[in-house]
């Protein structure tokens, strides 16, 4: 009897410790996993998507690191929604997606589509928690929770860090301005002035049926933004501020209409391009601007300075002495300076339910927050993706498989939208030498 007793005692534990039982033990062996990866084309230069250098790296140094075995899987940018709503109607999404749509993400999630990642939080993505760190939007709360359901504890999708938040400028032509004698305007009416003054006065020499003293794209509520936002009544509640803004529905906000009607008001007094709905692409907007036409524009907060569209570079070769600048000019009602800026969640990371091995894709996206990786990424090898110029990285246009397709690789490193230098204070002083490509 005693030596059956032995036997079983013996067994006991050889169960328990049987390959494939315990965590630590899932993450030694070896895995396959899929990742979403936008393809943007191979157009100006860039590179397929799932094959190039970078998407060689990562899979070496995370089967290195992580025993896991990383397959890239090419989403079309802008046709995103369309190819995954496809995909995971067919029960074939990669195990690890991304999207900038949260409507989306919201939609999979109420279809039960998506996996609650809540319990992997403290036992996988600890360099992801580090890494985002608090979310100074709810105080007291870590930013890796941003979305989990309050009611529930449930938690669907992952924020990715928008380093940077700002949203859009509005850029004026300095040298207009000093063949006019004026100041950058500092208020909303100063700013009317200011485009009454280049129609009237035509001081870039361009002639009247080429001058713009306002030019903008067909997206109007994207192009009129930075102007209209001010508008907006000041007092209302950050509920009803949130609620409003977070869909868009900006016309039910107190003082909005108000806005619209200061930009009809520009446009029935010529300040803004009559062939505005007629621009079909980026392209015929940037034409006008680097011909020297435009003294005002609105977009992006870094468009004129973007390596990929050459709005500044092209308009000083095309018109010596010609400069443009950004201008903080908006005011509101009581005369403050007010303008959007970006959330600091940038684009929803999320393991739809089809994922056989969901601790894996999160182990993969906890991999990418560490800095030795995700850095790498964002600047690459130095002398061919950047060169060091006081101790900061400077970006160059890399050929070939080490072509960066979006800035600072964010097809990539899906947790984080923006250069990050470890350091907040060379994180700003290296913006400047980063600028370059859309940044979604």
């Amino acid at each position: 009897m005693k030596k059956f007793l032995m036997s079983v005692l013996l067994i006991i534990p050889a169960i328990l410790v049987i390959p494939g039982c315990s965590k630590s033990e899932s993450s030694t062996r070896r895995v396959k996993i899929t990742v979403e990866v936008f393809d943007r084309g191979t157009d100006g230069g860039k590179s397929n998507p799932t094959n190039n250098e970078w998407t060689r790296w990562i899979r070496e140094k995370v089967l290195a690191d992580e025993n896991i075995e990383v397959t890239f899987v090419p989403i079309p940018r802008w046709e995103e929604v369309t190819a995954l709503n496809n995909l995971m109607a067919a029960g074939t999404p990669p195990d690890v997606c991304v999207s900038y749509s949260t409507e989306l993400v919201a939609g999979y999630r109420d279809m039960g589509g998506l996996r609650d990642i809540a319990s992997y939080i403290e036992t996988t993505l600890g360099d992801l928690k580090e890494f985002l760190g608090p979310d100074l939007a709810l105080p007291g709360r870590d930013f890796i929770r941003r979305y989990e359901d309050s009611q529930t504890g449930a938690i669907y999708s992952l924020p990715a860090r928008r380093v940077n938040t700002a949203m859009r400028s509005m850029f004026i032509r300095k040298d207009w301005l000093d063949k006019l004698g004026l100041p950058l305007p500092a208020t909303t009416e100063e700013f009317y002035r200011t485009l009454t003054a280049f129609r009237e006065n035509d001081p870039g020499r361009v002639g009247r049926n080429n001058l713009v003293p306002l030019v903008m794209g067909s997206d109007v509520f994207w192009a009129t933004q930075t102007i209209t936002y001010p508008f907006i009544d000041s007092n209302i509640s950050i509920r009803d501020r949130w609620v409003n803004i977070v869909v868009d529905r900006y016309f039910t906000m107190p003082g909005y209409k108000e806005g619209i009607r200061f930009i009809n008001k520009l446009y029935n007094e010529g300040l803004i391009d009559r062939n505005f709905p007629l621009y079909r692409t980026e392209d015929e907007l940037f034409n006008v601007l680097k011909a020297g036409y435009a003294g005002a524009y609105s977009d992006n907060w870094d468009r004129i300075y973007r390596d990929s569209d050459h709005i500044l570079e092209d308009l000083r070769k095309n018109v010596p002495g010609a400069d443009m600048v950004p201008v903080n000019c908006m005011t509101d009602a009581n005369g403050n300076l007010r303008r959007t800026v970006y959330d600091a969640s940038g684009a929803l990371m999320f393991i739809p339910a089809s994922c056989k091995n969901p601790e894996a894709a999160l182990r993969y996206i906890n991999w990418l927050s560490r800095f030795e990786n995700y850095h790498f990424l964002q600047i690459g090898p130095e002398g061919i993706v950047h060169d060091m110029v006081d101790g900061l990285p400077k970006i160059k246009i890399a050929a070939g498989g080490w072509v960066q397709n979006s800035p600072q690789n964010i097809d990539y490193t899906l947790m984080i939208n923006g250069l990050d230098m470890n350091d907040p204070e060379l994180t700003i002083k290296a913006l400047p030498t980063v600028t370059h490509g859309p940044r979604k």
